[in-house]
């Protein structure tokens, strides 16, 4: 029943060798030149579910090369602004305040696929270009994915599907029960468990990208399912809480993690065997794509029509696909060969 884990094994030096190279470029964005057909001086606000989340810090800020460092290198007005909840009803008032200020574009990480929608297609009649970044709305001009949601879903089903050698009983942690990004990955990671009959997944809980909550829905789900063979938390503040739970003589080795987190939360649940292996992409080339992409559009350089390119300084050429989205690349693997390899 291992179908596609070879694939992803083979495929794993090519992409962490890729991933390596495009995380010692960052830092280095002021080496690329803006296109003369770009706009300057564009109030360009970088909305994150949430602030304080080291993966949105990572993807966002001017330090890691995410998107502020490219608003940066292509002379815009630049500010990350959001909630201190992964809700709508905390990242909403920060966009109506962002459009107050007069916005002209938007990059915003969706809380919620429709609860945004009033507030984003009133603010694109107004003319302010509205992308979304890593977690999708129902309601925006480009959607810049970090990779495919069919191949996140998979490479987090066939990593822990290796570990507990095909057998026993699942559960999920996932973020909050209404994001776009989470439950689109958890429809595919269904898909994928098809392959697995002898896998069953008994619950998904949800710990709203709270380290708390997630470390209290964890310790539920141990208390609740004795026979639990392993966890996907695919949410960089949902992994780290759940491998810290299992962090014990008691559950190492017997209960395996595994989903999406930034390096640097995991190396110590990896160095000592809590957690065998995670997948992620580069988060700070995520924002930095996303910001090339919203000042593309604000500057009318191009439309979101498929097909459309441009090129996005360090990273190259990019090409708008169907549904008007932008793909970054493919997921990797993360493990103890080669996670002491990133900073991030």
């Amino acid at each position: 029943m291992r179908s596609t884990f070879p694939k992803w094994r083979a495929a794993l030096a090519g992409l962490a060798v890729a991933a390596m190279a495009a995380t010692t470029l960052v830092g280095t964005a002021g080496t690329a030149q803006a296109a003369p057909s770009l706009t300057k001086g564009l109030k360009v606000f970088v909305v994150p579910k949430n602030l304080g989340n080291s993966y949105f810090t990572t993807a966002d800020s001017v330090k890691s090369g995410g998107a502020l460092a490219a608003l940066q290198q292509l002379g815009e007005i630049g500010q990350e602004t959001s909630g201190t909840t992964d809700t709508p009803a905390s990242q909403l008032p920060v966009i109506q305040a962002d459009i107050t200020k007069g916005a002209n574009a938007l990059i915003i990480s969706g809380t919620d696929p429709a609860a945004l929608c009033p507030t984003l297609n009133a603010a694109m009649k107004k003319g302010i270009t509205v992308v979304t970044y890593d977690s999708d709305t129902n309601c925006r001009s480009l959607f810049i994915e970090q990779a495919t949601a069919q191949g996140i879903g998979a490479i987090e089903v066939d990593l822990l599907a290796a570990e507990i050698h095909d057998t026993g009983q699942i559960a999920i942690v996932s973020a909050s029960i209404d994001d776009t990004n989470q439950n689109t990955w958890i429809g595919y990671m269904k898909q994928e468990l098809k392959k697995f009959p002898k896998i069953t997944l008994v619950k998904i809980v949800y710990g709203n990208d709270d380290t708390a909550t997630s470390t209290q829905v964890t310790e539920g789900l141990l208390s609740g399912y004795p026979n639990l063979k392993g966890i996907i938390s695919p949410t960089s503040v949902g992994l780290p809480a759940v491998a810290a739970v299992l962090d014990s003589a008691k559950y190492r080795g017997k209960i395996y993690a595994t989903g999406l987190a930034t390096p640097n939360e995991m190396k110590k649940y990896i160095a000592d065997g809590t957690v065998i292996a995670f997948a992620l992409w580069n988060p700070a080339n995520l924002g930095y794509l996303a910001a090339y992409a919203a000042v593309e559009l604000a500057s009318h350089a191009i439309t979101n029509a498929p097909g459309q390119t441009f090129v996005a300084g360090k990273l190259g050429k990019y090409v708008v696909g169907a549904d008007h989205t932008v793909l970054l690349g493919a997921p990797f693997v993360l493990n103890k060969s080669n996670v002491n390899q990133f900073n991030f």
